[in-house]
């Protein structure tokens, strides 16, 4: 363990004086090492697609979950959704010295807030080696320096990855310190990482409840973090079920392995006669098992009956909960007790139900009409996402740039004194 801690603070002093350069660093070289970064990926695909090839290889061999094995695949397809991220990232406002709410008050100062840089964000994080390239990137935009340490299972890939991402900071005159990618797969290290309050400013976990559990418990570095994803769509009385339909469809089936993924469908009882027997006909063509509260097994047959931790499970798999309920009240009281407060949609043509159901889901998303697979930083327009915060503080939902960073206090004055 002494070689860890050395090891470890070795990388949190280099990533410390990383950060110091990166909080100054122009726009333009932050924007010229994510075209760099760009064009390396282009340029070095085989070279990722080899490396990832044996990451799945071994976690095939190794015999992982199928979700998990969903998760670490990159086909080309990946790539180019990385480089779509980045260059996202590279179109976006630099969010570092903006100046905001500067007012003068009755002594004559000028009293407003700026953005600066978090310093240095630590990041564990399991499968999903495109993680290395979204974090990597946000992080370099926003003037933070980044400590990477992904899982065992794609360690070859986030390596090439890493490679790419030195090289491209180097073209851009920027430490090739500011992100780096921890290249041992020792488990020990997680827990050294989580306690490196000298040089790490903020933890971020991605991955399955476990891990984020035992970071949120024993970490003394700040943790932004959610604990899994188990989201809901709520069809209410007055939803058009077309629509509702298709909303159910895409928000369960379009990918299993992921935390905006629907967990737990509930239905209003004013509907569910008819309605019911056509979303699980549509499930079980999809091959999704249903377990449902007594109500729905006297309605439809082939489903399965729910217990109590059916209603609080994250799947990522193909299941779904099923529960039908009176009324509006009685969906929000549900999602607020078996929630996750990741992601929560309701169906509704209803103005005032839409309304009340935003205002009163304690979720970091609600929705209206809308898959609950849309929570994603891509999609709001975040550029890429770094996690999905489900924190009241400091940060909520998708963590885009904005959420790496932080206000300060600005005084400007004139020779000003208070008397």
């Amino acid at each position: 363990m002494t070689n860890i801690n050395q090891y470890l603070k070795k990388i949190g002093l280099e990533a410390k004086k990383a950060s110091c350069l990166m909080a100054k660093a122009s726009t333009q070289q932050k924007n010229d090492a994510l075209t760099h970064l760009i064009h390396l990926l282009n340029t070095k695909t085989k070279t990722i697609l080899k490396a990832n090839e044996k990451d799945v290889k071994e976690a095939k061999k190794n015999k992982l979950d199928r979700a998990s094995i969903d998760r670490l695949i990159i086909s080309s397809k990946t790539i180019d959704s990385m480089i779509k991220g980045i260059q996202d990232i590279i179109d976006l406002k630099d969010p570092i010295g903006e100046i905001m709410r500067l007012n003068t008050r009755p002594s004559g100062i000028q009293v407003g807030q700026m953005r600066v840089a978090l310093g240095v964000i630590g990041m564990i994080y399991e499968s999903r080696p495109n993680v290395t390239i979204d974090a990597a990137s946000l992080s370099i935009k926003s003037g933070n320096a980044i400590i990477l340490r992904g899982g065992s299972e794609s360690i070859h890939s986030n390596i090439a990855l890493s490679n790419l991402i030195h090289e491209a900071l180097k073209k851009a005159d920027l430490s090739d310190q500011a992100v780096q990618v921890i290249d041992s797969t020792d488990r020990s290290i997680v827990k050294g990482m989580i306690k490196l309050n000298d040089y790490i400013d903020v933890i971020i976990p991605r991955g399955g409840k476990s891990l984020t559990k035992m970071i949120s418990d024993e970490a003394t570095v700040p943790v932004i973090k959610h604990l899994d994803g188990n989201c809901h769509v709520f069809v209410d009385k007055n939803a058009d079920l077309n629509k509702a339909l298709k909303i159910i469809e895409n928000s369960k089936t379009q990918r299993l392995g992921t935390c905006n993924t629907t967990e737990s469908l509930l239905l209003s009882k004013d509907i569910a006669r008819g309605f019911l027997p056509k979303i699980v006909k549509m499930l079980h063509q999809h091959k999704v098992e249903v377990r449902g509260c007594k109500e729905t097994l006297k309605l439809v047959k082939g489903i399965k009956s729910a217990s109590e931790d059916d209603f609080y499970t994250e799947y990522l798999d193909a299941i779904i909960s099923c529960k039908i309920v009176n009324d509006i009240d009685d969906a929000i009281h549900h999602i607020n007790q078996y929630s996750s407060h990741h992601t929560d949609a309701i169906v509704t043509e209803n103005y005032e139900r839409a309304m009340q159901f935003l205002k009163e889901v304690d979720s970091s998303s609600v929705m209206v009409n809308a898959s609950t697979r849309f929570a994603d930083g891509f999609e709001y327009g975040l550029g890429a996402e770094i996690g999905i915060s489900t924190n009241k503080l400091h940060a909520r939902g998708p963590v885009g740039l904005e959420g790496l960073t932080s206000l300060k206090y600005i005084v400007l004055g004139n020779g000003h004194i208070r008397k």
